[in-house]
């Protein structure tokens, strides 16, 4: 029996609470947050042995094997490496770390002492996820993907957009990367599994959205476009967007045969043939293919739904579940550590290149690239 610990009990803390009650073999036997109220919140709501204030005392008391850090990513480092030292595995929340230095230190430091550690990154384990992920394996490409396109779409309104927008030592503000660090790393990790190199070539270029400015707002980006570049076999763009609709959560991957077209958000993973037919033939077969293929989604989601393991949250139950395998029993870890660290050092590079406007720095070789890249795009 794994004895899992959560460190940070906010709205996160919620689903994962969640997803570890339904894997067999674990129990949740502490929480810990600095407000005692938030921990006593989750341990009330939630069958949890004890709530903590302190990480220190909860570590010596509970002694968990597993330790979840749901809490800013300001202290994501402090706290694993804490845990870490006291033994125990952890699982955190993304953004991994603040900088790559930081994620280096930390994975080194687990692997020193014979630990594991994963991150949050449970899109990549969604149930058309892991069918997308079968496909490639499958060859359906053709081979190595040749270029990819990422989309993330974010929903910036409401109470969370006035909670930052009218607080100026809000959390999110004290991030490098400001809002985008809290949220691109899902997007990026799409593509950072299929990349080979270790620091892909990054041309980035980031602003507040005029919707955002209405508000007021001078700091926050929340428009950001974004080429890679994995030397000279892989490609792609990465869209992270507030205002763009629809709000797409997608990834497009083009083999030399064919390519595979993955919604999130309507769990759909649509098959894109790499021939072409002749003549009238290709304006009426290919749509009624992607109607044919539409409809066997469908299908298959009705059969996860109906087996009861299509909430939501299933691609964190599956990341959780297949993390506490790789602790118990040896499996290998869901997520590589090298994909870790190259979406680390992704971030850190677009970060570098969007931290200050162009007028106001020096224009280095890649900056003055985007620059061009971004000018000859909207003079089309």
């Amino acid at each position: 029996m794994l004895k899992v610990a959560i460190v940070g009990c906010g709205k996160i803390a919620d689903s994962h609470a969640a997803q570890i009650g339904r894997i067999p073999n674990c129990e949740i036997v502490a929480v810990c947050d600095r407000e005692e109220l938030m921990a006593r919140q989750l341990q009330e709501r939630f069958p949890i042995g004890a709530c903590f204030s302190d990480v220190t005392e909860m570590l010596w008391v509970s002694r968990p094997d597993v330790v979840h850090i749901t809490t800013p990513p300001q202290s994501h480092y402090a706290i694993a490496r804490q845990c870490l030292a006291h033994g125990s595995h952890v699982y955190v929340e993304k953004p991994f770390t603040i900088t790559t230095l930081q994620a280096e230190e930390l994975l080194a430091f687990a692997q020193a002492r014979g630990l594991k550690v994963t991150v949050g990154h449970d899109d990549q384990f969604s149930h058309v996820a892991r069918r997308m992920r079968d496909l490639v394996a499958s060859g359906y490409l053709g081979g190595a993907p040749l270029h990819l396109e990422s989309h993330y779409g974010y929903e910036l309104s409401g109470s969370y957009a006035r909670a930052f927008i009218s607080d100026d030592k809000h959390w999110l503000r004290q991030l490098p990367g400001g809002l985008l660090q809290n949220v691109i790393s899902h997007g990026l990790a799409r593509v950072a599994e299929f990349f080979t190199a270790g620091s892909p070539r990054v041309i980035a270029y980031g602003f507040i959205s005029p919707a955002l400015r209405r508000l007021g707002e001078t700091e926050i980006i929340d428009e950001l476009r974004v080429i890679l570049s994995d030397g000279d076999q892989t490609t792609a763009y990465f869209t992270f967007s507030s205002q763009m609709r629809p709000m797409l959560h997608q990834l497009r991957l083009y083999g030399p045969k064919n390519g595979l077209l993955l919604d999130e958000d309507q769990q759909t993973l649509i098959r894109l043939d790499g021939n072409r037919l002749k003549s009238y033939a290709e304006k009426f077969v290919p749509p009624v293919r992607f109607a044919r293929q539409y409809v066997e989604n469908v299908g298959t989601n009705l059969r996860t739904f109906f087996a009861r393991d299509f909430h939501m949250k299933s691609g964190m139950k599956f990341l959780i579940e297949s993390f506490y395998r790789s602790v118990s029993d040896g499996a290998p870890l869901p997520v590589r550590y090298e994909e870790i660290l190259m979406v680390s050092r992704i971030m850190d590079e677009i970060f570098d290149q969007v931290a200050k406007p162009f007028g106001n720095r020096i224009i280095g070789e890649r900056e003055e690239m985007s620059l061009q890249w971004w000018q000859a795009a909207n003079c089309r």
